[in-house]
């Protein structure tokens, strides 16, 4: 405590500063000759003695730049500089420096290095290239900035940056693209229109405003979305249609629309309205999402009494609000639509045959050779009354199919033409009448839309492409299950045809009873073991129809209900390896002296059958594929 006291009470002692500190400037990227002189250190007290100056730190002899500073003349305190120096990368040097004669006369302190800022750095764009997406009907505000930073010092003219759009491409009429000097935003000046251009390309330039200016570039890759510049168009001002009193009418009409917008885009995609004719609801309309026409129904039976006559005005426009260019402005609306007219003549009870479905929606199938069976497509009355009915072909333009005028079988006329001027996006529409022979003679509408394109999530389809089935069992039904699209989760109940193209299928196969999802096949005759393909054509209720191939396997059954191996040559492994390789041998010679394609090993009165023949290139018959195939490739059973 005593030393403490002490100590305070001891006297202050004020050292008078005897430095003059200033700030040595020196030039940025200057060529020298080196050592260059920078500047001096003095001091405004005077002594007697000899004295010399000392400096050190960063710059001097510690890191960065070591070596770049000395004291060439330590009695004067003349400061030098040796070489380039990058004020980028060191803008200032904070540097020790004293006095000494024999010992320090003063405090260490600090003096300051400054290099002086020059114009050795053009502006640097954050990227190169830039990438953008506008819609087609950006009307104002920007839509993408652009960054350029410089290295050079800040605050001054040579980090100032500014910017400018050196070349567009293309340059269409009363389209520009502006950017902000300062900010570098981009703005839009005008209205974009993606059938003249749907893509731009700018040159961004940014300059500094140092001495001499220096500058770089970038560029802005602008892709333009397809936005609702263009209404759907109907192609038929008005139609003319006849329905039937007293029922319902599902797809009575479809109406087709054109649209230039992009399609299967929200700008292209059609909705449908009925604006005037239906105060008693009696009628719905809705796109279908596969065409994009409107699908006409009648939900409510009409009264031939009550209106004989109707007509219905239906007004179409885009998901997406429609938008004009006016004066280089963008303006948007959602009232902009089209219409048409649909004049209905109500008829009487006696109604027209009718097709079923009203519209039979197909896609394209292989084999479509000239002469087979397409469809049949057969009309019937609604009261069941007997009457004679003749078919035609009421539209056909490019005579792809025949009609039997008795029956309405469809039969391929010829090979169906990708490139036919009368398809419209995949689409070829059939339409067929049947007239009765009453007086006056009615006529019912039946149309065929054919795809060449592929709908399968569209259509229905078989739950299990092969089924196995016992032998022997001729009149014991086989179930096989359909199930609906993927774009039509409620498209059943199913109709199911067998397709009768082959004596042998109408000979062998028959449909038995339908149940909504499923149907029973049925075995006409006994049949020898092996695959059988069974054609069978599967309609939904909204008139969807494909064909489709079910595979049977017709196998040994020894309990009567699951497939076994062939029991002939379950008996021949037993054999052992030697007796297998005899007896196949035998079994190919007499095959191979036949002379003509090989039948399965059947009885004589199963011996016309139609089998699949697998190696039909090399002429290998279906029996030689069948020997292979039920060989018993298990261990056989030792007895005791």
């Amino acid at each position: 405590m005593d030393s403490y006291q002490s100590d305070c009470l001891r006297p202050l002692k004020r050292t008078k500063r005897t430095w003059i500190i200033t700030t040595i400037a020196i030039q940025e990227e200057d060529k020298g000759p080196f050592p260059k002189y920078a500047g001096q250190l003095f001091n405004n007290k005077s002594y007697n003695t000899s004295l010399k100056y000392l400096i050190s730190g960063p710059g001097v002899d510690e890191p960065p730049e070591v070596g770049l500073f000395s004291i060439e003349d330590d009695a004067n305190g003349h400061v030098y500089v040796h070489r380039t120096i990058d004020r980028e990368r060191t803008p200032a040097f904070q540097v020790t420096h004293f006095r000494k004669s024999g010992e320090l006369l003063d405090r260490p302190i600090f003096f300051k290095i400054k290099v002086k800022d020059v114009n050795d750095n053009a502006p640097e764009f954050s990227k190169e290239e830039y990438s953008t997406t506008i819609r087609e009907n950006h009307s104002e505000g920007k839509f993408i900035q652009v960054t350029a930073l410089d290295k050079d010092e800040a605050g001054t003219a040579n980090s100032q940056v500014s910017y400018s759009i050196g070349m567009q491409m293309p340059s269409p009429d009363g389209l520009t693209f502006n950017i902000d000097p300062t900010t570098g935003s981009i703005f839009l000046s005008g209205c974009l229109d993606y059938k003249t251009a749907n893509s731009f390309k700018l040159l961004i330039k940014a300059s500094d405003h140092g001495s001499p200016q220096l500058s770089s570039t970038a560029t802005v890759t602008i892709a333009v979305e397809d936005a609702n510049n263009h209404l759907p168009v109907f192609t038929s001002d008005n139609y003319q249609l006849q329905i039937s009193a007293g029922e319902e009418h599902l797809a009575v009409l479809r109406l087709q629309v054109e649209d230039k917008d992009s399609p299967n885009t929200p700008a292209w995609r059609a909705k449908y309205r009925i604006v005037k004719g239906n105060e008693k609801e009696q009628f719905t309309i809705k796109t279908d999402p596969a065409t994009n026409e409107g699908i006409l129904s009648v939900i409510k039976p009409l009264s031939y009494e009550g209106d004989s006559e109707m007509r219905l005005v239906i007004s179409v426009a885009n998901e997406e609000p429609f938008f004009w260019c006016k004066n280089g402005i963008v303006m948007i609306s959602n009232l902009e639509t089209t219409n048409t007219a649909v004049n209905i003549k109500v008829l009487q009870s006696q109604r027209a045959p009718r097709f079923h479905p009203p519209i039979l929606i197909v896609q394209k199938e292989d084999s479509m050779k000239p002469g087979r069976v397409f469809r049949k497509y057969p009309a019937t009355y609604p009261d069941d009354v007997p009457n004679k009915i003749k078919y035609e072909l009421a539209h056909d333009p490019d005579g792809w199919l025949n009609v039997d005028e008795n029956s309405g079988v469809l039969t391929v006329a010829k090979e169906f033409d990708q490139e036919s001027p009368f398809l419209n996006n995949s689409l070829y529409t059939i339409i067929v009448h049947a007239t009765d022979r009453g007086v006056p003679p009615q006529t019912g509408t039946g149309t065929i839309l054919l795809y060449l394109s592929d709908i399968n999530d569209h259509m229905p389809s078989l739950v299990a492409a092969s089924l196995d089935m016992c032998d022997k069992q001729e009149g014991t039904p086989l179930v096989i299950e359909a199930k609906p699209a993927l774009a039509h989760s409620r498209s059943g109940p199913f109709t199911f045809e067998l397709a009768e193209d082959s004596e042998d299928v109408k000979r062998n196969w028959t449909l038995g009873r339908n149940f909504g999802q499923s149907v029973e096949l049925l075995m006409l005759r006994s049949l020898p073991q092996g695959s059988y393909l069974v054609p069978i054509i599967i309609q939904d209720r909204q008139g969807f129809s494909t064909r489709q191939n079910q595979n049977i396997k017709l196998c040994f059954c020894p309990d009567g209900h699951t497939c076994k191996h062939s029991p002939v040559l379950q008996a021949a492994v037993g054999l052992g390896s030697d007796a297998i390789a005899i007896i196949l041998m035998a079994l190919l010679l007499l095959l191979g002296k036949s002379g003509t394609k090989s039948k399965a090993i059947a009885p004589p009165q199963e011996g016309e059958q139609t089998l699949i023949n697998y190696n039909e290139e090399s002429r290998s018959s279906f029996s030689e594929v069948s020997v292979t195939e039920y060989i018993d490739t298990t261990p056989p059973v030792k007895c005791s």
